[in-house]
This record gives C-alpha cells, sequence and structure tokens, in this order.
C-alpha cells in the first residue's frame, strides 16, 4: 500500500508541475538519419527542427500526450508521450506511396510554386517599415543578464580530484531546456540600461543605469569575451555577426540561395494570424541557421523566431549558437522585440559529448516611448564614462528593478562564487588560467604583475640567446597611471638591454594622457613603414628563433620620449611626441655610416636626432574594454586612419638632422555579400631634407617563417629602401566559402585567402650622395609586387601562406617562392 502511495504521488506530482522532456533520433526505413524534420509537441507552437544527424530535444512546461514527426516526402508521424522524460526515442518515418494534395512545400528556392517564398519577399519590402523603424524616435529600459556554465557534467567529472574541497559547488547544477546537458553556473552579470535612438539622423545611445557582477568576470580576458557575445544584431539584416563570423540572415534576400523554406502551419497568435515557415541550409559547412519564424499576414512582420547555428558551420571553439525573439503587438500593427535569448556552447570539440561552457545572454525589453526628439549633442557618445555607483547598487535595488527574478540557481551563484573564491584549490587553478590568458603573473601583494611571459626567450644573430624580464604595476584593470619595464641580457655580446616606461591619466573624460619612457635595446628597424615612438614596442622580428638568411643588420636604439595624448571625440585622438633618439649598428657585418662633408672623406657611424612628432588617429566602430590608461580591443574589424607629421629638430641635444617626414596609413576591413571580408591596407610617406640610412624609410621585410602584417613575404630586410613610397596591399578571407562546396574538402573547414600587395617608392639624389653605409641604395621605382594564397584554420590554429614574387625576378639571389605560416586561436 505504500508503495502504491509513492507511485501515485510521484505521478501526481509529474502532471503537476506540468513538465514533458523529449529526445531522440529521427531515421528512415533504412535506418538513414532524416536532417531538418519538424518535431512538435501535438496542439501547441512548441518544437524544433532536428540537426544534420536528424537528432533533437527540447522540453516544455506543459504536459503534453503526443508528439509529431513532419518531413515532405515522408509520412506525416505521431508518437504518444508519457509524462515526464522521453529520452532516446527512435522514430521512423515511411515514405509516401502515393502523390497527395501538397499542403507544405519545401525543396530547391527556385521552385515558382513554394508559397513561403511569396511570404519572404513580402517579408524583404516591409523589413525597414516595421517596429522601431516606424518612428522618427524612440526610447525603452532594457534589462540583460549575461551568464557563463560549465556543462555536460557527469558523476566521473563532479569525482574529479580537480574539484576536492570545492564540491558544494555542485549543489547549483541544473538541466539546460534547450540541449537536456547538465550545467553548473560560474559567472552571472547583469545590466539595466536606457536606450534611445534617432532614425532621421540614424544616431543611437545607450546609457548603464546599474551593473552587477560576480564570478570570474574582474579580468579583462573574461570582460573581453562577454563584449563579444554582447554584439549586437538585427534579424531583419542581410548578415548576422557572431565571434566574428558573417552568418546569412534567414531573412536576408540572399537567403534563398543558402537556405530552403518551408510554409509550415498557420494559426492566431495574440489575435493575430500568423503563417509559420521552417527553414534549413541548402548545403553543410557554411554560416547558416535552422529553425522556424512566425510572421503575421498583413505587416509581415516577425512575431517569434528562433536559429540554430549548424553543427557543421565552419566555426572553431562553438559547438552550438541558439537565438530566441519574441515580439509583442502594440496599437494593432506595431510589432516590438520584448524578449531576446543567446546561447552558445564552447568547446573545444563538436562531439555530442565533449564537455564545455554555455554561454548565455537574456535582454528584456519594456516602456517604450516614441517621437521624443533629443538634441544632437545628447547622442554624442561619452569618451571614457565611468560611474562607481552604477557598479554599486544594494541588492535591494537589484531586486525591485530587475525586469525578471532571478530562479534559484542563478540567485545562488553570487553566494557559491563568493565562497568559492576562498577556497586555495580554486585561486590556484584561476591564477594559472588568469596567466594563461593574459601573459602576466599577478603578485596582488606588491600590486604587481611579472610578464609578459611570452617574452621571456628570445635569439638573434648579435645578441644570441636573449633572456627577459619584465613587470608592470596592476592596481586593477581601471588603473589611471602604470609603470612598466623590463631588462633583457644576451649571451653572445654580453650587454644587459632596459626599457622603462610610465603612463598617466590626468583626465579621465577626454583621455588625457603624459607619458614618459626610456629604452636602450637592439632591434630590427624597417619592419613597418608607418613607425611609432612606442618605447617598449619590440618587433617580431627582432627576436627570431626561427629565420631565413642572416638577421644581422640589427641597430643598437637609445629612446628617450616625452608624449601628450588626447580622445576628445570617441575613437579619435590626437598626440604630441618629443623623442631624443640615438642610433647605432649592433653588428660589425651592417653599417649606418654617412658622409658628414661635401668632399665625402668623413664620415660619422652614429645618428643623434631630437625630433618633435604629430599624430592623429581615428578608429570609428573600435570597441574596447575598460576605462583606465591601457584598454583592450574586443577585435580588430574596424577602419584605422593615421596621419602622423615629424619635424627633425637640428641641434637641439646635438642632434644631427633637419627634416621633415609625413606619413599616412588607411587600414580598411570590407565584408563582401557574403563572401569573406576584405583588408585592404595603404601606407604612403615622404620624408623632405637630407636624412642617412638610420633614417630612412625603409620597405618592410620578412625574413622569418612566420606572416608579419604589412611586410612583404619575399623580401629580405634592407632589399628596399626609400624616402617616398606608396604601399598597397589587398588580403581576402572567404572563410571557407569555397571549400564548403568541395566535398572532398567540405569536413576540413579549412579557410581560404588571397592576396596581392605592391609598393612604389624612389631615393632622392641628395640621401644617396651622404650614404657611406656600403649597402646601395635601391629603390622600388618599378613597383614591386607580390601575390600569396593561403590555407586557414588548419587543425583549427595554423594558417600557412605562400607566396611567389611579382617583379624584380632578376635581382641576384632574388627570393621568388616561399611559406609562411602563422598560430592563432580564431572562432
Amino acid at each position: 500500500m505504500k508503495k502504491k502511495l509513492v507511485l501515485f504521488t510521484l505521478f501526481f506530482a509529474a502532471i503537476a508541475l506540468g513538465q514533458t522532456k523529449v529526445g531522440g533520433k529521427v531515421v528512415d526505413k533504412k535506418g538513414e538519419s532524416i536532417p531538418f524534420a519538424s518535431v512538435f509537441f501535438k496542439d501547441s507552437r512548441e518544437g524544433v527542427i532536428t540537426d544534420e544527424n536528424g537528432i533533437f530535444y527540447f522540453e516544455s512546461e506543459q504536459n503534453y500526450t503526443a508528439l509529431v514527426v513532419l518531413f515532405e516526402g515522408y509520412e506525416k508521424r505521431e508518437i504518444p508521450l508519457k509524462p515526464g522524460l522521453n529520452q532516446n526515442l527512435k522514430i521512423t518515418l515511411k515514405e509516401n506511396e502515393q502523390l497527395k494534395e501538397i499542403v507544405i512545400h519545401t525543396g530547391k528556392t527556385s521552385k515558382k510554386d513554394n508559397p513561403a517564398l511569396d511570404i519572404l519577399r513580402k517579408i524583404w519590402e516591409r523589413r525597414r517599415k516595421n517596429g522601431l523603424k516606424m518612428f522618427k524616435q524612440y526610447q525603452y529600459e532594457k534589462y540583460e543578464k549575461v551568464e557563463f556554465d560549465l556543462n555536460t557534467i557527469d558523476s566521473a567529472f563532479m569525482k574529479s580530484k580537480v574539484f576536492k574541497g570545492m564540491e558544494f559547488v555542485f549543489n547549483q547544477i541544473d538541466t539546460s531546456k534547450i540541449s537536456g546537458k547538465t550545467f553548473l553556473p560560474i559567472f552571472i552579470n547583469e545590466t539595466l540600461s536606457e536606450v534611445y535612438g534617432d532614425n532621421e539622423t540614424k544616431k543611437t545611445k545607450e546609457i548603464t543605469t546599474a551593473n552587477k557582477n560576480s564570478g570570474l568576470g574582474s579580468g579583462d580576458g573574461v570582460n573581453t569575451f562577454i563584449k563579444d557575445l554582447y554584439a549586437d544584431y538585427d534579424i531583419y539584416d542581410n548578415y548576422l555577426k557572431f565571434f566574428d563570423k558573417d552568418f546569412v540572415s534567414p531573412l536576408s534576400r540572399t537567403g534563398i540561395n543558402v537556405y530552403n523554406y518551408v510554409l509550415s502551419d498557420s494559426m492566431y497568435i495574440d489575435n493575430k494570424w500568423c503563417y509559420n515557415i521552417v527553414y534549413y541550409p541548402r548545403r553543410k559547412n557554411e554560416l547558416t541557421f535552422k529553425g522556424d519564424f512566425w510572421v503575421n499576414d498583413t505587416t509581415f512582420a516577425i512575431k517569434k523566431i528562433n536559429l540554430e547555428a549548424s553543427k557543421s558551420a565552419n566555426i572553431n571553439w562553438v559547438k552550438e549558437i541558439y537565438i530566441e525573439q519574441e515580439f509583442e503587438v502594440m496599437n494593432d500593427s506595431v510589432f516590438l522585440l520584448t524578449r531576446d535569448y543567446m546561447m552558445s556552447d564552447f568547446s573545444f570539440s563538436k562531439k555530442e559529448e565533449s564537455k564545455g561552457v554555455y554561454g548565455k545572454r537574456t535582454s528584456l525589453f519594456k516602456n517604450h516611448q516614441f517621437d521624443k526628439k533629443k538634441e544632437d549633442k545628447f547622442f554624442k557618445e561619452e569618451v571614457n564614462f565611468y560611474d562607481n555607483s552604477v557598479f554599486n547598487k544594494s541588492d535591494e535595488f537589484w531586486e525591485e528593478n530587475r525586469f525578471e527574478n532571478l530562479n534559484k540557481n542563478e540567485a545562488g551563484i553570487y553566494k557559491m562564487l563568493d565562497t568559492l573564491k576562498e577556497v586555495p584549490r580554486f585561486k590556484r587553478i584561476y591564477n594559472l588560467a588568469s596567466i594563461l590568458g593574459s601573459g602576466y603573473i599577478e603578485i596582488p601583494k606588491w600590486k604587481m604583475d611579472f610578464g609578459p611571459i611570452f617574452s621571456t626567450f628570445g635569439y638573434n644573430d648579435v645578441e644570441g640567446q636573449r633572456l627577459r624580464f619584465g613587470g608592470r604595476t596592476y592596481f586593477g584593470s581601471n588603473d589611471t597611471w602604470r609603470i612598466q619595464g623590463y631588462t633583457a641580457y644576451g649571451f653572445k655580446d654580453n650587454k644587459f638591454k632596459y626599457g622603462i616606461s610610465g603612463k598617466w591619466m590626468v583626465d579621465k573624460k577626454n583621455r588625457i594622457i603624459l607619458s614618459a619612457g626610456n629604452r636602450r635595446d637592439v632591434e630590427q628597424i624597417g619592419v613597418s613603414l608607418t613607425t611609432s615612438n612606442d618605447v617598449l614596442g619590440r618587433s617580431f622580428a627582432s627576436s627570431s628563433f626561427f629565420s631565413s638568411g642572416t638577421n644581422n643588420k640589427l641597430t643598437s636604439v637609445n629612446l628617450t620620449t616625452l608624449g601628450f595624448e588626447i580622445e576628445p571625440v570617441k575613437n579619435l585622438t590626437f598626440q604630441t611626441n618629443l623623442s631624443y633618439r640615438t642610433l647605432k649598428s649592433a653588428s660589425n657585418q651592417f653599417s649606418l655610416d654617412y658622409y658628414t662633408d661635401a668632399t665625402q672623406t668623413t664620415t660619422k657611424s652614429e645618428v643623434k636626432q631630437s625630433e618633435i612628432n604629430f599624430v592623429t588617429e581615428f578608429t570609428p566602430k573600435r570597441r574596447t574594454v575598460g576605462y583606465g590608461v591601457e584598454r583592450m580591443e574586443v577585435d580588430n574589424n574596424y577602419a584605422r586612419l593615421f596621419l602622423s607629421y615629424s619635424q627633425g629638430l637640428k641641434g637641439v641635444m646635438n642632434s644631427d638632422f633637419d627634416y621633415q617626414k609625413l606619413q599616412f596609413y588607411y587600414r580598411q576591413p570590407v565584408l563582401i555579400g557574403g563572401f569573406g571580408r576584405l583588408f585592404s591596407t595603404l601606407e604612403v610617406g615622404k620624408t623632405f631634407g637630407q636624412v642617412p640610412l638610420g633614417l630612412m624609410g625603409v620597405i618592410p621585410g620578412n625574413q622569418s617563417y612566420f606572416i608579419i602584417d604589412n611586410t612583404y613575404n619575399l623580401l629580405d630586410y634592407y632589399d628596399f629602401v626609400a624616402d617616398e613610397y606608396a604601399s598597397l596591399h589587398f588580403e581576402h578571407h572567404f572563410n571557407g566559402r569555397l571549400f564548403s562546396r568541395v566535398p572532398l574538402l567540405r569536413k576540413l573547414n579549412w579557410r581560404e585567402i588571397v592576396g596581392i600587395k605592391g609598393v612604389y617608392g624612389t631615393v632622392s639624389d641628395e640621401n644617396r650622395f651622404i650614404n657611406a653605409s656600403g649597402l646601395v641604395y635601391r629603390a622600388p621605382e618599378d613597383i614591386y609586387w607580390e601575390y600569396h594564397a593561403g590555407i586557414g584554420n588548419i587543425f583549427k590554429v595554423l594558417r600557412i601562406d605562400f607566396a611567389w614574387r611579382g617583379s624584380y625576378l632578376d635581382i641576384p639571389d632574388a627570393n621568388r617562392f616561399t611559406v609562411k605560416a602563422s598560430f592563432g586561436f580564431y572562432f
């Protein structure tokens, strides 16, 4: 009797809770998987599309008794469900034996009788007339919650020695409603803000009013990661950017080239008649989604949409991306986004059983107001706004103001992580991860960081084996001042080198920064056309373990600088630098000598030069993390314009030369309509006045085996010099668009890169006249150019480029072909 009572109680509880979970696989009679089949609860709008392998999982808070499975060309299948969990279902569909009246259409989008395409075209016509775009101005309140979770938690994972002494964290384990996997929350961030927009002037502004952060989010690396997760998107746009990749939107005008569409259903939703369209990719490995959306029959505005990235999509470290958006009807014809949910599953492997980290973002919107005009100055973006009160709101404030209550596990994250931070074992694990991410070893007691550790070892022909040790002050990511320095020793030249630099942000609002520094070191100069006075900067070419040919054209540099910088407008900076440098050869096989008299009888081997430099730099749409004297960039997909004017100050501190140097640099990444991204770089410059080799413009060569940006792969150092030059580089990344159409290459997820670069330059007679270095000046007056083709994403981390010389083939010992490589972690 007691057993029956227990069973009855459990059965009643399952019905009372009203939760149904289903998961399994859809196959044909041969056992082959059926991808992109529609699976949904009977008499509901809750369902999913099977993935490429026919697998599905979803759940509902309601209690359902039957599951419906549909796919064109197969008979409809209805599966009875038991209350609660229904997993490992294997659903077999039978092919239609007779053609009947077609209600659901699918197949290639070229079909003229596909009604889904007619609806899609009407969406295109109205997409700029729906939602917020219907009004001149708009404003609303926004709540955003970001959470990171360890997923696929099993008993073996929980018993791991890693968690010894931290077992209490597993009290927070939950199960994902989307994937059915267990997960453990490790981080949460909440933000309240006010958003304003003006469709007439195309200006927007978001003001953060409160932010609450806990867990592993105090480091710059995590904040950068979150910032990328925050990338805004509009489902009506042709392309949606996630993790530096451009996915084709199912509502895109080019969607018919990459998706199949199915008119699946229609019904009333919130008293509005809506059509349901299912979509899925036509080919594997492309950056596409699968899912469905509901669209109104009169405004053709989206009522609800979900997007799930294809598991075979050419994106690294991300196993799954799931997006769900809900729109509410306002004033009968206005559909406004009220809820936006995004979940990403980050993992080293895309295998179903692999462990990873969920990144979840939930955005809620309310209290919309329209046509309230704001002055133009209101939209001026703050250069460096930081209000400490925003980050110190009380728990009572959050309980009253967050748009929805935290669930039990979310609410427990704050307490759990506060406890976890006091566990010594966790501190060691966290510190190790921080070191690998930032390159610095934190020493909290001294408020310092030691590093970067990746620069500890080096080698070149002059110094031989080189050891370097450095550090910086570090009170936090928003420090208003910072001192950093290093010392290095070469075991071949038996000399110590050093560098020290200090920066102080005296005005936070306009980012007014004063800086000073001194460096004495050995460097490979001439590996960049556009020069800078970064005291601690040292090119990769200066320390190369792996290089081709001799690398002895190195220079001993003693550089002292004083600098002033201001950012009056967001991403627009002005800099003034006063510098003094001495240059002399660091090798007996290389000379910087120049003649000091008209008879060419007296030479000098050391250059002493004072210089004042004015720089303007504009980086529109650049995104950064932090408010301190040093900031981290989120990505490099922004344009950069750099203009520099330098004046040599002869006689100041025994300076040798009077000259004027003008330089311009322009870099522009451009999205080419679904065919990847083109990076173009233009550099032009001219030096007015007489200067020796040490102050000349050197066309940047590359003698390493690795790819170095803005250098020429087939040139050695000092192959070409110029006092007047123009350089143009084009490099296009197809992101696997071509390889995805080749069956044998598709699964490799390789990515294609092609490029061409060229440079024109001259050397004046007066500069040739004083040259006593023994180096014969050669300028690319007939235009030097080369081209390359490469394969990226090999083993997810390796890129290999093959480069060919296009001109100056008759030069003795000219490099005609080379292979370069690079390593990196990219999505």
